[in-house]
């Protein structure tokens, strides 16, 4: 795992206009950055990411079979009890699942450890999926990286083929896509995702979230009054099960994706339980409970919202002072501490690996940088290849 620089290509924020990439650069601070890219051997792939990402996948699904058959963790899940029943069906009729992201530490030698799930809402993926496979061909056509540099990427080729199985399942279906107005990063995403369902054969609609409506009987709606039967939606479970419409979702019958148990799966409390029924293992981090279990066996821990994103709300003690924080809007429902285990510093920067599953199979890898400790938001993408 090495990291080289490189000359950017010349244009390219107007090739990127071109293509929709739309938020490359961000509050005047750039997302995308390719003033530089890692390169990785085809064995750290295949050995350290690729087959960990699935092993530790695996791990997580039975963790789901836990949560659903314990009331005691499903209280620390702080999901309200009235949906208990609905999302244990959910796992038992094995609704399907679309795609997922682990965020890994990976220094290039040590195993990859597990730092979260992000399973129902990950977004970078236009950018993993499409953009940096682009950013490769126009550089090798240029002469700057190997003709035989390849890429950790057949998303968009497994997204299409995912979406084709479910067209199958469900071929009379129209397929709705929604986010919230005001998010270009969640547009873009879904945008991405609605042009592979479309290459697919499914038909497909989009909606905001704020223009969702309650037909008559227990409906969900577009603004066409077109009844929603099937819904891919970019907007967390933990926030749907608290809104004033929630009760409509145990009635309503529609399919969505991600399907009701990935409220399990994506809610940082299951890290504490991967801890407990799989200690040691090489992929995971110690993580607790409580802030007095975490002190009693790390000297350094993480202090996580079991509902967040992009890294808001995220406190790192050392010996009992916290050392670094970041804000946010979460942690009313409570932590989780995890051991601290540093991300690799390459330069001024620590580097994140997102590792990508298309129904429950690794195919892809994003890389975020950032010089804080903590990976936000507008933490830079960076590009990848795979040499020898």
């Amino acid at each position: 795992m090495i990291r080289f620089p490189t000359p950017e290509r010349p244009q390219w924020q107007e090739k990127a206009d071109q293509f929709g990439f739309h938020f490359h650069t961000m509050y005047g601070e750039p997302y995308w950055d390719e003033s530089h890219y890692y390169q990785f051997s085809l064995e750290q792939i295949e050995q350290d990411l690729e087959q960990p990402t699935e092993a530790i996948h695996q791990l997580c699904l039975e963790a789901v079979e836990r949560v659903l058959n314990n009331n005691d963790l499903l209280a620390k899940f702080q999901i309200p009890e009235a949906f208990w029943g609905w999302i244990k069906s959910s796992w038992e009729n094995r609704d399907p699942c679309l795609y997922a992201r682990l965020d890994l530490a990976y220094n290039g030698t040590a195993p990859a450890k597990l730092y979260e799930n992000n399973a129902d809402t990950p977004t970078s993926l236009y950018e993993s999926g499409f953009w940096q496979w682009l950013w490769l061909e126009d550089k090798v056509n240029r002469g700057d990286i190997l003709r035989n540099a390849d890429q950790f990427n057949s998303l968009q080729e497994k997204l299409v083929h995912r979406f084709a199985q479910l067209r199958a399942a469900n071929p009379d279906d129209t397929l709705h896509f929604a986010c919230c107005q005001d998010t270009d990063e969640d547009r873009g995403t879904v945008q991405y995702l609605q042009d592979c369902a479309e290459e697919a054969g499914i038909e497909c609609k989009f909606v905001f979230i704020e223009d969702i409506g309650h037909g008559e009987g227990d409906v969900f709606t577009d603004l066409d009054d077109q009844v929603i039967t099937w819904m891919f939606k970019l907007y967390p479970w933990e926030f749907m099960l608290r809104e004033e419409y929630a009760p409509l979702l145990l009635t309503s019958n529609v399919k969505w994706l991600e399907p009701p148990w990935k409220a399990i799966i994506s809610n940082k409390a299951i890290l504490p339980v991967l801890w407990e029924m799989f200690p040691n293992h090489e992929n995971l981090l110690p993580a607790y409970f409580t802030e007095q279990e975490a002190e009693q066996h790390l000297s350094r821990y993480v202090k996580k919202p079991i509902f967040a994103r992009e890294g808001a709300n995220v406190s790192i003690f050392q010996d009992g002072e916290k050392i670094v924080s970041s804000d946010g809007p979460y942690g009313e429902e409570g932590f989780i501490f995890q051991d601290y285990y540093p991300m690799p510093k390459f330069g001024d920067d620590y580097t994140l690996i997102g590792s990508w599953l298309v129904d429950e199979v690794a195919s892809g890898l994003s890389i975020r940088e950032d010089k804080a400790l903590i990976t936000q938001d507008l933490s830079r993408f960076i590009p990848h290849v795979i040499v020898g």
